[in-house]
């Protein structure tokens, strides 16, 4: 399994913040594979050498890029820290401090030092969901797992969560008589498993209140339905896992919530490109870096998505203007990332792609909160 550490809103704020330079940005791919993590560490001595340039060019002080690079070195030497990693790796350094977060994307190798970090290579494992919870649901058995990037699947204990569908399954699985004699056969099992399933999601309310974590539902007909009919839960995924759930073990449960959670990624962004076409023809989206840039400072961009390999050298100023410039130095920095950070200050949402998944060329498309 991949073992990743994805970073919270909290971690990217203080990111964003961080202005006590030298700040050295460094990405690169990794292998969870420990026998070939060597390759790994030669690449990041490597890129640890290029960003040792970029300092002594900038005129820094010996002494703090002693203390940077003395930071790097202890990681590379760090064989328990090597020995669990993902696909991605993202490092942030300063002389007294080192973050470091193992991601589920594959990452362009890259290495930056300025006076401030560079996050959007980290976007795009912060922009869709990795986790999410697995119901379960069987007639005779049910079972809430919690399915993590870097842990294994593990059962959730839910106080009232209902066992199982009581008379709905007894004998043959038919309920063969009501008291009040109205109802009989397949008909009252629909009506128990109705009541079952309500039960159910009434459970479920204490744990994903308030959360938009998504919730994929493992069941076989017709209480797969049934439950889809109930459920009061909004972040219930439209696609669910086929097959009965008590024959499949929570690790494979967790996997195929992993490609489910995928499907989510598409679907959010082919949503996403529909309402950027909408609110293009309404004026109320832009692909063009310098209007994105002013709308970004004013708080006026809802919604951003972003190439996070293309890298835009320049400056932006305090009122939304900008400066391109032919190569990134100590004080280019890239465009489209200032640009990104800006749009999370403000509270709006940045999305980050491939350029694959752009909704148009360019290295940026803004969906705005108005009209500018």
């Amino acid at each position: 399994m991949l073992y990743v550490d994805i970073p919270t809103p909290a971690d990217i704020r203080f990111l964003i913040a961080s202005r006590d330079g030298p700040c050295v940005s460094i990405y690169l791919p990794t292998t969870p594979v420990t026998q070939e993590a060597q390759a790994d560490r030669i690449a990041l001595k490597n890129l640890t050498r290029d960003v040792v340039r970029e300092l002594e060019l900038s005129g820094t002080d010996n002494r703090l890029t002693a203390e940077i690079v003395e930071q790097i070195y202890d990681l590379i030497d760090d064989d328990e820290f090597w020995r669990v990693q993902a696909h991605g790796l993202a490092i942030f350094v300063t002389p007294t401090n080192m973050r470091t977060f193992r991601l589920p994307t594959a990452l362009v190798p890259l290495s930056k030092a300025s006076d401030r970090f560079l996050l959007k290579p980290l976007l795009r494992s912060v922009s869709f969901a990795q986790s999410c919870y697995v119901l379960a649901l069987a007639q005779k058995s049910v079972r809430v797992i919690e399915v993590l990037p870097d842990m294994p699947a593990e059962v959730v204990h839910i106080d009232g969560l209902p066992s199982n569908a009581g008379r709905a399954i007894q004998g043959s699985g038919v309920a063969d008589h009501w008291p009040s004699g109205r109802i009989h056969g397949r008909e009252g099992q629909k009506v128990l498993l109705r009541q079952f399933a309500r039960n159910v999601d009434k459970s479920l309310r204490p744990l994903l209140s308030g959360s938009d974590i998504p919730l994929v539902l493992a069941a076989t007909e017709p209480l797969a339905s049934i439950y889809r009919s109930i459920n009061s839960y909004s972040h219930l995924a439209r696609t669910g896992i086929e097959g009965n759930p008590e024959e499949i073990t929570n690790g494979e449960l967790a996997e195929r919530a992993r490609r489910v959670l995928d499907d989510i990624y598409r679907g959010e962004l082919s949503d996403w490109r529909e309402l950027f076409a909408v609110r293009d023809s309404q004026g109320r989206a832009t692909a063009d870096i310098a209007q994105a840039a002013r709308a970004a400072v004013a708080g006026a961009i809802e919604a951003l998505v972003v190439d996070i390999d293309e890298i835009v050298p320049g400056r932006m100023n305090d009122d939304g203007s900008i400066v391109f410039a032919e190569q990134s130095n100590w004080s280019n920095h890239d465009l489209v990332d200032e640009i990104a950070k800006s749009v999370i200050v403000t509270g709006g949402r940045v999305i980050g792609v491939r350029k694959s998944d752009m909704p148009r060329e360019g290295s940026l498309a803004a969906i705005l909160r108005y009209a500018l």
